[in-house]
């Protein structure tokens, strides 16, 4: 049985007089795909940014490796050591530094000694196959290219969880179905469990092990497949 990285316990966020969050609850097991769908302006955003402690909750709890995180008006466990890596929906990679250079701060700010800086971002970029593109700076990479980059610099890090904000929106279909495989082979080959978060109901089919569906700022369905696995066998 797999155990429970984390959970989101009867939590509720109100970004200014919008209900965003919705006495929503969510437990995220340790090791797992887990996506969640629903439309633009529902709170998928939102919940992400309160598990990686980018908010804080009105009311309920987040916990995080067995601990508590967040509580109502109050955040315990700061950001920047909640092992969390996060990719945005605009990828958000700094223009002025290079490839090595975006991973490099990340390992910079966590205090990783120097020495073993260049082998992280060395294995960062060769996990998702663009090892060459060290040198370069985003606006000479194409998007499926940036895309990499931006996981491989969430990655970097050795994050417990990895957390990704409809990432592969601003992308053609063909080439959001080369990342979609990519992606389920990435978080296979590294272990990390993670939470995505789409509008589209195909990168939950293709993607998950634990299939979440939100409206309104709650949780209306979870769909877990390895249960179901488990099942028929």
């Amino acid at each position: 049985m797999t155990g429970t990285l984390g959970s989101v316990r009867r939590v509720s966020k109100r970004l200014g007089s919008h209900p965003a969050i919705v006495d929503l609850s969510l437990e995220i097991p340790d090791g797992a795909f887990v996506v969640i769908e629903g439309p633009s302006g529902c709170g998928k955003t939102t919940l992400l940014r309160l598990i990686a402690g980018l908010e804080t909750p009105d009311s309920g709890e987040v916990w995080l490796n067995g601990r508590p995180a967040s509580g109502a008006g109050r955040i315990l466990v700061p950001s920047h050591e909640r092992r969390i890596g996060f990719v945005f929906q605009d990828l958000a990679l700094w223009p002025h530094m290079t490839v090595q250079d975006n991973l490099g701060f990340v390992l910079e700010s966590a205090r990783v000694a120097k020495p073993a800086r260049e082998t992280r971002i060395r294995e960062a970029l060769d996990l998702v196959q663009v090892e060459s593109l060290g040198t370069r700076f985003p606006h000479q990479l194409s998007g499926g290219e940036q895309q990499r980059v931006a996981l491989a610099r969430a990655l970097v890090g050795a994050p417990r969880l990895l957390l990704m904000d409809e990432p592969l929106s601003n992308l053609d279909p063909d080439l959001r179905d080369d990342l979609r495989r990519e992606l389920r082979r990435l978080q296979r080959t590294s272990g990390v469990t993670a939470l995505y978060v789409t509008h589209d109901r195909q990168d939950a089919e293709v993607l998950a092990d634990v299939a979440v569906q939100m409206r309104g700022g709650t949780i209306i369905r979870i769909s877990d497949t390895r249960a179901d696995q488990e099942e028929r066998l």
